[in-house]
């Protein structure tokens, strides 16, 4: 059986963002991506999100505060989904909403190090960087995983090594992440919207042929 509704919740900015998700609207039409994008949640009313909802008629949601799990549930009532994407969505999604429905997120670091409360865009090329300089690291990542009642410590489905240049600066190595995530978040996604990714009784079920998790 395969899922065939998503949800997506990107924050985006006041000025720009989403591309991530525009990105997975894109190959949703092309076909590659086997799940109908039914709508896009963002706490930003006129931003980035909101101009790409608009530009291939999604269907947009505003998030106001205070973020409630009653806030996420009316908007999972009303679009009814069958797995949902955090995709530089900045809140904690409430356990209260977690269970019946699938929820993956994508995270543009190495986790569990450079994860949590506050770890986002900048701030993990920074943290990332910090490490690389002293000899801790060699490298960043793109990582997906599944939502759990904890910033940032789900089960991983996906980790993709991304390559550190010794001049990077954070503005460098974050473009250079986000040109992985373009190219793989809609393709780990549809291994999850197919089922062939899937957690079962608290256990990751992957194909036999996976290789994108990440190193014992």
């Amino acid at each position: 059986m395969f899922l065939s509704k998503l949800l997506f919740f990107a924050s985006g900015s006041r000025e720009g963002g989403g591309s991530g998700f525009e990105v997975l609207v894109i190959q949703s039409c092309l076909g590659n991506l086997q799940a109908e994008i039914v709508g896009v949640v963002s706490n930003h009313a006129n931003g980035g999100v909101f101009r790409r909802a608009q530009k291939h008629g999604i269907p947009f949601r505003l998030m106001n505060k205070p973020y409630g799990p009653a806030d996420y549930q009316r908007l999972i009532d009303e679009f009814q989904p069958d797995l949902i994407c955090l995709s530089g969505w900045l809140r904690l999604f409430p356990a209260e909403c977690l269970g019946k429905i699938a929820v993956i997120n994508i995270h543009p670091g190495p986790l569990p190090r450079f994860g949590g409360s506050g770890m986002h865009g900048h701030h993990v090329h920074e943290e990332v960087l910090r490490a690389f300089k002293q000899g801790e690291i060699d490298q960043s990542c793109v990582t997906m995983h599944f939502v759990n009642s904890e910033y940032d410590q789900g089960q991983i489905f996906f980790e993709l090594p991304v390559y550190i240049d010794s001049d990077d600066t954070p503005e460098t190595l974050g473009a250079r992440v986000n040109e992985f995530e373009h190219g793989w978040q809609w393709w780990a996604t549809n291994l999850v919207a197919t089922e062939q990714i899937r957690m079962e009784n608290g256990r990751l079920i992957v194909p036999d042929w996976y290789t994108f998790l990440p190193k014992e």
